[in-house]
């Protein structure tokens, strides 16, 4: 998702942009398919994908020594925390070791004085926060292996910096959302089940914690922050949010109301359900099955540094978020409802 705004966004300033893409046996590039030069034929222009992966160190070595490249922006993670839980190795090898593996290749190839590097880190560094609101200062505590992968990625970067001199920088970026969202990410996953619901393709879907507080925003403004962070002076890291919060159940409340659908709550805990209150219709329903073994319950981040350093603040409110990746899905649905 990020990695296709930010390509477009570079795109436009007239960069010349060089992504690597995981070899699938299934197409892969359905978020940047209009930024190629013919989309039908797959043809780069400004554009260009190499393969790679970031637990090969020689693919990085290969690919940074031949594109020789001014900035890299390291976005690429297993970054689904629940599924981190179950995939608590790989995570670790790519989002931890993998960030390794590329500022190892910067250095490998002689570029430590003239690249600058942007690390995606992120708002669950936070964990079981120390204070609220969380800016660069707070204390971490990690509560997934996603955290705590994230966090050995984020001082590996803050050691490259300090003993290399490296222009190296973590943007540390709090929840954001768009309709190039992954399916299964709560916010998307509502915004579909929604669309699909108002189109009478379902009736009901299941989400885990309700009460979760989460601080999104869009993620077309993340990626002009994390672009600001390497046009600084000075290396440093920036905490990116909105500043405001939001529950789960506030989210699926004005994405029903968006179709024009209220939705009152009845029950508890995992026996609690969202019906519609025009309809008596029960639309959502809470399993176990998604529920974190360790989880963070409330995320907000204070991001008056970025302000005064860059300038920096974000543009799409909630509500125009919600309506966005509704309205989206609503679209995406009415072409296909299998997708």
């Amino acid at each position: 998702m990020d990695g296709s705004y930010l390509a477009e966004f570079l795109l436009a300033r007239g960069y010349e942009v060089h992504g690597i893409l995981r070899r699938s046996s299934s197409f892969n590039t359905g978020r940047i398919e209009h930024l190629y030069q013919n989309p039908q034929a797959h043809t780069e222009g400004n554009m260009k994908l190499h393969y790679g992966d970031l637990t090969d160190s020689t693919c990085l070595v290969k690919i940074i020594n031949q594109v020789k490249p001014t900035e890299i922006y390291n976005l690429g993670a297993q970054s689904h925390v629940k599924i981190s839980f179950e995939l608590a190795e790989y995570t670790a090898n790519v989002d931890g070791v993998g960030t390794l593996r590329l500022l190892d290749a910067i250095k490998t190839c002689g570029l430590t004085n003239s690249v600058k590097f942007y690390q995606a880190s992120t708002s669950e560094l936070y964990g079981k926060v120390q204070e609220i609101p969380q800016k660069e200062t707070t204390p971490f505590y990690p509560r997934s292996p996603y955290g705590a992968a994230k966090l050995y990625a984020y001082w590996i970067v803050v050691n490259f910096r300090e003993a290399y001199n490296m222009f190296a920088v973590n943007g540390i970026l709090f929840n954001h959302e768009s309709p190039r969202r992954g399916s299964n990410f709560v916010t998307r996953k509502i915004s579909r089940s929604v669309a699909k619901i108002h189109l009478g393709q379902l009736e009901s879907f299941s989400l885990g914690n309700l009460d979760s507080k989460r601080d999104w925003g869009h993620a077309n403004d993340y990626v002009e922050a994390m672009w600001l962070m390497l046009q600084q002076e000075e290396p440093e890291d920036f905490v990116i949010a909105t500043g405001e919060v939001h529950s789960v159940r506030e989210f699926v409340e004005k994405a029903f109301k968006r179709v024009g659908k209220t939705i009152v709550w009845d029950g508890k805990d995992e026996k609690e359900v969202g019906r519609c209150q025009e309809t008596g219709v029960v639309h959502v329903k809470v399993d176990p099955k998604y529920f974190r073994p360790t989880e963070v319950d409330y995320l907000q981040g204070d991001s008056t540094k970025a302000y005064q350093k860059m300038g920096w603040k974000p543009k799409v409110t909630f509500e125009e978020l919600v309506k966005e990746m509704v309205d989206a899905d609503i679209e995406l649905m009415k072409k296909n409802p299998n997708a």
